[in-house]
């Protein structure tokens, strides 16, 4: 399997999910505004977005896939015809079968305690009144069902990701994208607060459409799982052992943003929920594009790799992931650093959301995007645990990230308001990758190679090179992102364009990026 083409098929699809997404924002800023109805759809939409992470693209995937991918060559070295498939199967229905009923009853809990999962995640807001309170807990409840589907996605995904359908899976958020834009235009109305209802009815209804898909799809390909009789097999306990723990190490990143957003909810003025959501928002894209994409290709891979003693593959597959992160991460650093205001104000300046809101967004994207190659690195460096069936290491380095954010939130919120938690979040993000690398290095686990050190310190030099003429480029397009849809779209578009070419430029201007690595592309995907 070909890294770059994989991550391609991923990071395509996950490119047309992210710009939907930005489309479904640009739709929610201008409907509602920075507010209280946007802040308690927000705080409720935190929930299934951290567990989304968590186990769509975080613990249970982890856990699951190097599990299920052993099943398979095991299969592979006990039948005449070569096809473990079977057996990984009945590993798959095995872990439903555990699965379906937790995640039934956790469902119902949640809708019952749904008041105090919103204080926790909310402080009760800053200055709310009752019934404004009583209206975010509305919120969740309607929210709640998502995590259940989204959870059996997880778990019919890492099949198919095993199994290098990884388009599959990478199309599904479209579906989440899709109709909480078609609810915005149909059902949006001068309420703002009915408008952020509606929303959390389409967030559950958009689960539901993403789990049909995925039954669909793993029909089609031949997997068709029973419902069993629930039995914690010895296979099901080291499965559940290496969830939980997995559980907070792939998801530091989300638990940072949790506490943050509980802080701004509960110690800022209304909208901060607002500015640090939509900044995440615009954070989340190149995250999205190389982060995800590159952690939902390395995990299976590797874990193949070390499956069937291919140490050296492993690290070489973990060298190049990492070369393809800062390629993709460094510039898209930059380019948010400098260019937030233009940038805000050209997908969200609309209707309710003010100049105001668009800077106070510009400046927690600024704080965020610090932190962006930190973000994208953990996606690449985890697999190298996960693939070793190790989610405890991961899992304890994160638990000190997460006291890293806590306090830097404590420290930072008083005096930058909403720069301080997105800043809080960049520097444990920062010593998250820094605690990963120590460790795999000392284990003997990942070793950079002389073509990576050869490449770090000129790929820096070139997105610098690029900041530069970004610096004078956003003056020129400036007056044109507050204009018609056309002439943001123009606007953006160029900006992003010029930062490009001068990117590409760059990188072959100071040798990051050489002419045989373009034939040895063209090589691959011929």
């Amino acid at each position: 399997m070909n890294l770059s083409r994989a991550l391609g098929t991923v990071g395509g699809l996950t490119l047309v999910s992210r710009i939907l997404g930005l489309v479904r924002d640009s739709l929610f800023a201008r409907y509602v505004g920075a507010s209280f109805a946007s802040d308690a759809f927000l705080v409720a939409f935190r929930l299934p977005n951290m567990f989304r992470a968590l186990f769509a693209e975080g613990a249970f995937a982890a856990a699951f896939i190097p599990m299920f991918n052993q099943k398979v060559a095991e299969g592979k070295a006990a039948s005449e015809d070569g096809n473990g498939l079977p057996i990984g199967l009945q590993f798959a229905e095995q872990a439903l079968a555990v699965l379906l009923p937790v995640l039934l009853v956790m469902t119902v809990l949640l809708e019952i305690f749904a008041w105090p999962v919103t204080f926790a995640l909310s402080g009760k807001f800053n200055g709310v009144t009752q019934s404004q309170f009583a209206f975010a807990v509305e919120l969740a409840r309607w929210q709640v069902p998502y995590l259940l589907f989204i959870s059996l996605v997880a778990l019919l995904g890492g099949i198919l990701n095993s199994l290098h359908r990884f388009w599959v899976n990478a199309a599904a958020p479209i579906l989440l994208n899709l109709t909480l834009i078609g609810a915005l235009l149909l059902f949006h109305s001068d309420d703002a607060m009915q408008t952020a209802r509606v929303q959390s009815i389409a967030v559950s209804v958009a689960g539901l459409l993403q789990l049909i898909w995925l039954i669909v799809a793993c029909r089609q390909n031949g997997i068709k799982l029973r419902l069993r009789r629930p039995r914690l097999s010895p296979e099901i306990k080291r499965l559940l052992a290496l969830t939980l723990p997995a559980a907070a190490g792939a998801g530091a990143v989300q638990i940072n943003l949790v506490i943050s957003t509980m802080l701004a909810a509960s110690l800022l003025a209304s909208g901060s929920v607002t500015y640090i959501y939509m900044a995440d928002r615009l954070n989340q894209l190149p995250l999205g594009l190389i982060g995800i994409g590159l952690g939902t290709v390395l995990l299976p891979t590797i874990s193949r790799q070390l499956g069937e003693g291919l140490e050296a593959a492993a690290m070489e597959t973990q060298n190049r992931g990492l070369e393809l992160a800062l390629l993709l991460s460094l510039p898209a650093t930059v380019a948010l650093i400098l260019c937030g205001e233009p940038i805000a104000a050209g997908l969200f300046g609309y209707g309710k959301f003010d100049a105001v809101d668009v800077h106070r967004t510009a400046q927690a994207l600024a704080a965020f995007s610090i932190g962006l190659p930190a973000y994208i690195l953990v996606k690449v460096l985890t697999p190298g645990f996960f693939a070793r069936q190790d989610t405890r290491t991961p899992m304890r380095i994160a638990m000190i990230t997460v006291v890293v954010n806590l306090v830097g939130n404590l420290v930072l919120i008083v005096p930058l308001q909403h720069m301080g938690p997105p800043l809080a979040t960049a520097i444990a993000s920062t010593v998250n990758v820094a605690l990963l690398y120590r460790e795999l290095r000392k284990r003997g686990h990942f070793v950079p190679d002389a073509r990576l050190k050869r490449r770090v310190w000129r790929l820096l030099l070139a997105a610098l090179a690029m900041g530069v003429v970004l610096w004078f480029a956003q003056g020129l397009v400036t007056p044109w992102v507050l204009g018609f849809w056309y002439e943001r779209t123009a606007a953006l578009g160029l900006l992003v364009f010029s930062g490009a070419l001068v990117y590409v430029i760059a990188t072959f201007v100071m040798g990051a990026f050489t002419r045989d690595d373009l034939q040895f592309l063209r090589r691959k995907r011929a």
